[in-house]
């Protein structure tokens, strides 16, 4: 082994030394969060299955306590953040297909979240969602129907 300028040579090829080797694991390191970034379509991935359901007056029946609320669906994104009303959050898709779609969110200062829907019609939904909201955890399920239109 002989060491010139910097770089280690062993057998006559070059091998990069202790420093150089920890230099790029950390550069590596602090690249790592970026390259999702670098992906256009990871985290804003579409939504098709939402795009096909009913538009109008949506009830939704929480099965924790028989609790009703009625909501107005317009894009099918208001089932998303169901404890995050209104609240511009990151999203990301985890599942995205035909009948089922999963998104994690987080909002900044107020919580995350992952939300599930299954499609079982273009009228009828199954929901589970989880996360913080408010400082507090939550857990629900529920389904919503597809009711009439929106008043």
């Amino acid at each position: 082994m002989q060491a010139n300028h910097g770089r280690v040579w062993f057998h006559g090829r070059k091998v990069k030394s202790d420093m150089a080797r920890k230099r790029a694991f950390i550069l590596a390191a602090l690249g790592a969060p970026f390259a999702l970034l670098a992906v256009p379509g990871v985290a804003q991935a579409s939504l098709d299955m939402l795009d096909t359901l009913d538009r109008g007056e949506w009830e939704l029946r929480f099965r924790d306590g028989g609790n009703v609320r009625k909501i107005c669906l317009r894009t099918g994104r208001e089932f998303l953040q169901l404890r995050h009303p209104g609240t511009n959050c990151n999203r990301f898709v985890v599942e995205n297909n035909a009948s089922d779609v999963t998104v994690q969110y987080t909002c900044r200062g107020n919580g995350y979240g992952r939300t599930h829907i299954r499609k079982e019609s273009t009228g009828l939904v199954q929901i589970d969602g989880q996360g913080i909201a408010g400082g507090k955890p939550f857990q629900f399920t529920a389904e919503a129907r597809q009711t009439g239109r929106c008043n």
